[in-house]
């Protein structure tokens, strides 16, 4: 049964939320960092593309994971399987930009 003052607003989950927001961007940042310095190659872009590096190896890492049952539904990637998808992600770059290249 609903509660007559509920409004639908609760501020501590949205600042929860945000909250939440910033530490994957700053996870995602550090993560796309490791990437670029453990791969070979001159990479793309400055720290939003760094930090988006990080975000999308997250999510590779997220996917792999499940598909391989290490990780089960509502469960992420870590930071070892992050770094993981995101050097997996400089590597597609490089062997593209390497192959235009030619």
């Amino acid at each position: 049964m609903l509660d007559p003052g509920y409004t639908g607003h609760n501020p501590a989950q949205k600042e929860k939320g945000m909250f939440s927001l910033l530490w994957t961007a700053i996870i995602g940042l550090v993560v796309g960092a490791l990437a670029k310095l453990i791969m070979p190659g001159k990479d793309p872009g400055g720290i939003f593309i760094t930090m988006l590096l990080g975000i999308a190896g997250s999510f590779l890492g997220t996917f792999l994971g499940r598909l391989v049952g290490h990780y089960g539904p509502g469960e992420s990637a870590g930071f070892i399987m992050s770094l993981l998808g995101a050097c997996v992600l400089l590597g597609i770059y490089n062997f593209f930009k390497r192959r235009q290249a030619v």
